[in-house]
């Protein structure tokens, strides 16, 4: 996949299922869109990863924590046409709570390990997010708008001081 994404055949795809629950090897050629394709291109593949791993925007999968150091390698990238789709994308992935709310709710002892196993998708897709911090911080350094206030906002975010917002 060149130099950008290289470790991206290190990830077990198949194995991992994304945020709808389907197979999550289609997340590789989406994240080579981004880095590889024309802008155009670039936005359709993260509003299309972002369905995949992000799904409503608060929803995701067991695949959105591996998937989160790609983002950050191309929200890093010079050449990247969409990084501001991308920070946001971040943010949604840093707000999620839809499974520990699940998990916290469900009393019946049903449904509780399958929303404890989700909740720790959601915890790992945050520390991931987090551990790339310097990336963001940089991001909300640079000289396009767009890109430094989605930055920014996602700072906000991971450190608390920006409040969820309505669904």
């Amino acid at each position: 996949m060149g130099s950008l994404l290289r470790n991206v055949s290190g990830v077990r795809w198949g194995e991992l299922r994304d945020a709808t629950d389907a197979p999550a090897g289609g997340i590789p050629p989406l994240l080579s869109r981004i880095a590889y394709g024309d802008e155009h291109s670039a936005r359709s593949a993260v509003d299309e990863l972002g369905d995949a791993i992000c799904a409503l925007g608060f929803v995701v999968g067991e695949a959105t924590g591996p998937t989160v150091p790609f983002l950050l390698e191309l929200a890093g990238s010079p050449h990247v046409a969409c990084k501001a789709e991308l920070l946001d994308l971040l943010g949604d992935i840093c707000r999620t709570d839809q499974w520990h709310s699940a998990a916290a709710a469900a009393r019946d002892g049903k449904h509780d390990a399958s929303y404890r196993q989700r909740a720790g998708w959601e915890a790992a897709a945050r520390t991931a997010v987090h551990a790339g911090r310097s990336v963001i911080e940089g991001a909300a350094s640079s000289v396009r708008p767009e890109e430094a206030t989605a930055a920014g906002k996602l700072l906000q975010v991971m450190d608390g001081t920006l409040p969820f917002p309505e669904l």
